[in-house]
């Protein structure tokens, strides 16, 4: 696995602990946030954002589903589609995230928590937990959103094989039109097309 600390430069001993904790919690969860880390970070510079706030991003990505390290073995790893109770349980992470990141003491993750705690909101408003529509989600939440869901479909979970490119584009662009900030996914259905992260659909054997 890819060492996504060597790539967050300036982290403080107390966030460096967090990756680590994320990444010993659940390998697949471990590893969806450093692919999340990585997409992000595609869209941010095609989006020509600052070396600071690629750096924010950078962090916020790799930190998006902390909060998972609060969730019970029964709900995270179950080998199956959730109950609605065991997804509202589940949908509970951005904020046990927020609360996890508001406690450390180091006032330049505030940015990092606020992106953390919005990245499953809607930009048409029907997202969580805030119900937050359009501008009102910060830039950085949008953004991870968009490398949250397009590597979320692109690789196998306990409820839904990987599912090729073409698929998770008619997904994101047809069947939930208007969840993404339009800037942004456009953007990112420009770069994905030459990205290493690219998916290649159900992997046999």
């Amino acid at each position: 696995m890819e060492d996504a600390n060597a790539t967050l430069p300036n982290l403080t001993k107390e966030t460096v602990a967090l990756v680590r904790a994320l990444l010993e919690r659940d390998s697949n969860t471990g590893e969806h946030c450093n692919r999340t880390h990585a997409l992000s970070l595609e869209l941010g510079r095609a989006a020509a954002l600052s070396a600071s706030t690629l750096t924010s991003l950078g962090l916020a990505a790799q930190l998006h589903d902390i909060g998972k390290i609060g969730i019970p073995d029964r709900v995270l790893l179950k080998p199956g589609r959730l109950e609605p109770h065991e997804l509202a349980e589940m949908k509970t992470h951005p904020q046990r995230g927020y609360d996890i990141l508001a406690v450390v003491p180091d006032g330049s993750l505030a940015v990092i928590a606020e992106a953390v705690l919005r990245h499953h909101e809607g930009f048409d408003g029907n997202g969580y937990p805030g119900k937050l529509k359009g501008e009102e989600i910060p830039a950085l939440a949008r953004i991870i959103a968009i490398a949250d869901s397009y590597d979320a479909l692109a690789t196998d979970r306990p409820y839904h094989r990987a599912k090729d490119h073409q698929s998770i584009m008619r997904i994101m662009f047809e069947d939930n039109q208007g969840k993404y900030d339009p800037y942004f996914v456009t953007k990112f259905a420009a770069l994905i097309e030459s990205s290493p992260h690219r998916s290649n659909g159900p992997q046999m054997g």
